[in-house]
C-alpha cells in the first residue's frame, strides 16, 4: 500500500432534519427528510488507499460519535457549504479538542471561493482547497508539504498562504469509480428523494455545464461551464459494476447538471444502460428535443429533474436561463405524451420578482404539470453573479449573507431596501 496518511473523509454532523449536507443543492432544515450521496468527497476517498468516508446525517451519526472514530486517524477532511459553514467550523474545533494530533482540511464550494475569510472563521482547519480537490486530497495525504500542493491555503508562521492554482481536471475518465466507496462506507437503504424510486444511488457522469444561471452554484465555483465529461465506456463499466454491487436499487441518477447539454453522449450512454436493463433518470433543460427523449425513453429513463424556475420570460432573461417558455411547454408536453416523469423546480425571489410573477409561475407550473414540484427561495451563494448581483444592488437581507438562520431553516436572504 503506498504511503499515505491514515485519512477520513466527512460530512459532518449538521441539524436535525438538515436536508442533503454538502452536496445538495439548496441545504436547509425540511419537514421531509432527503439525502443526496456524498459523491463529491466519494471521489478523492476512492483515490486515497485506506481512507474511509463518513456522511454522519443519514447515518444518524452525532458529533460524539464522529469525533471518537477520528481519534484513530491523521488526517481529516471535512465537506463544507455556505449553509453549513458555521456548524462545519465548530465541528473541527471539536475535532482538534478531542484529538490535537489531527490536521484537518475543509473541502468545498464556500471555502474555495472564500478561502482567506474561511481560514479566519475556522481557526482548528489547517488548510482548505481552492478548486476541483480530488487530486488535492491525494496530495496531502501523500504526505506532501502543503506549501506544494496546488490548489490550497494554509497557515504558515500565523498567517494564511496560498499555493499556486490547480488546473481543471480534464481526464475525468482518470478518475476512479465512486461505486467502491459506496459499497464499502455507506449503507444505500439510507438516502431516499422522494421523486426518486427507494433505494437509489446517485453519481456523476461529468463535470461542468454550458448554461450560464446567475444563482447555479457548481458551475460558477467547482464545474465550470465546460463539460467535461467521461467517456460512454467508462460509464458503461461503472454502471456495470453498480448493479453487481446494489441488486436492490431500483433507480439510478446522474447528477450531473445538465446531462442533456451532449444530446448525441446522452443517447449513447442511454443505449449503454438500456442493454444493462436499468431504470434511471438525471438533471436537464427543458429543450431536448423530442427525437433525444424518444431514445432516452427507449432505454430505461424513467424522469428528467428540470429547473424551470419562473413562469415569466423576462425573469428566466435576467438570471440567464438561456430559455424559452414556449419551448419548455413543448418539451413538456413530448415528456408526458412520452411517459417521462418530470420533477420541476422552481425558484420564488429572483430579480424581477413580483406578486404577479409569482402568480405567471403558479399559473405556468399548472399548465406543464410536472409529477412532482419543488419550490426553493431564491439563495445568493459565495461565487455566484446572483451574490454579486445582490452585493451591489444592496439586496442582502442581512450582512453576513447567511442562508440559513440558526435553526438550520432557510432564510429569505435576498429583498429589496424602499427608500
Amino acid at each position: 500500500m503506498p504511503d499515505v496518511m491514515k485519512t477520513l473523509f466527512v460530512n459532518p454532523p449538521s441539524f436535525e432534519g438538515f436536508d442533503g449536507g454538502a452536496g445538495s443543492r439548496y441545504q436547509a432544515r425540511r419537514e421531509i427528510r432527503s439525502f443526496w450521496y456524498p459523491t463529491w468527497l466519494a471521489q478523492p476517498a476512492a483515490m486515497v488507499a485506506g481512507s474511509r468516508l463518513i456522511d454522519a446525517p443519514p447515518d444518524g451519526l452525532t458529533v460524539e460519535d464522529v469525533t471518537a472514530i477520528a481519534k484513530g486517524y491523521e488526517l481529516v477532511i471535512v465537506h463544507t457549504s455556505t449553509p453549513s459553514f458555521p456548524n462545519d467550523a465548530m465541528f473541527a474545533a471539536r475535532l482538534k479538542e478531542e484529538s490535537p494530533h489531527l490536521m484537518v482540511g475543509m473541502v468545498g464550494a464556500h471555502v474555495g471561493v472564500l478561502p482567506l475569510e474561511s481560514m479566519n472563521a475556522a481557526p482548528a482547519v489547517d488548510w482548505v482547497a481552492v478548486g476541483e480537490f480530488d487530486y488535492t486530497c491525494l496530495d496531502v495525504a501523500s504526505h506532501k508539504p502543503l506549501k506544494d500542493v496546488p490548489g490550497i491555503a494554509y497557515r504558515e508562521g500565523g498567517r494564511v498562504a496560498f499555493t499556486t492554482p490547480r488546473p481543471a481536471i480534464e481526464d475525468m475518465d482518470a478518475l476512479p469509480t465512486v461505486v467502491d466507496v459506496y459499497k464499502r462506507d455507506l449503507t444505500v437503504e439510507n438516502y431516499a428523494i422522494g421523486y426518486l424510486q427507494h433505494p437509489y444511488v446517485s453519481l456523476y457522469t461529468g463535470r461542468g455545464c454550458r448554461s450560464k444561471c446567475t444563482f447555479c452554484l457548481w458551475p460558477q465555483t467547482l464545474g465550470g461551464h465546460s463539460y467535461r465529461v467521461r467517456s460512454p465506456d467508462s460509464v458503461e463499466a461503472e454502471m456495470t459494476l453498480a448493479k453487481k454491487y446494489f441488486p436492490q436499487v431500483r433507480e439510478f441518477f446522474f447528477d450531473d447538471d445538465t446531462f442533456t447539454d451532449n444530446l448525441p453522449r446522452a443517447e449513447e450512454i442511454a443505449r449503454r444502460l438500456g442493454r444493462l436493463g436499468l431504470t434511471w433518470s438525471c438533471n436537464a433543460k427543458a429543450n431536448v428535443p423530442r427525437k433525444t427523449l424518444e431514445v432516452l425513453k427507449a432505454n430505461g429513463l424513467r424522469l428528467l429533474l428540470v429547473g424551470y424556475e419562473s413562469g415569466n420570460q423576462q425573469i428566466l432573461n435576467n438570471i440567464k436561463k438561456g430559455i424559452r417558455l414556449d419551448i419548455a411547454r413543448e418539451f413538456s408536453r413530448n415528456a408526458r405524451e412520452l411517459g417521462i416523469t418530470i420533477h420541476g423546480t422552481f425558484i420564488l425571489g429572483l430579480p424581477g420578482e413580483t406578486p404577479e410573477t409569482i402568480r405567471e409561475t403558479i399559473r405556468y407550473a399548472c399548465e406543464i404539470e410536472p409529477e412532482t414540484i419543488q419550490v426553493s427561495l431564491a439563495a445568493p451563494y459565495p461565487g455566484t453573479e446572483l451574490y454579486r448581483q445582490a452585493q451591489e444592488q444592496g439586496w442582502l437581507r442581512l450582512e453576513s449573507g447567511d442562508l440559513v438562520d440558526e435553526h438550520g431553516v432557510q432564510t429569505a436572504a435576498l429583498g429589496v431596501r424602499l427608500t
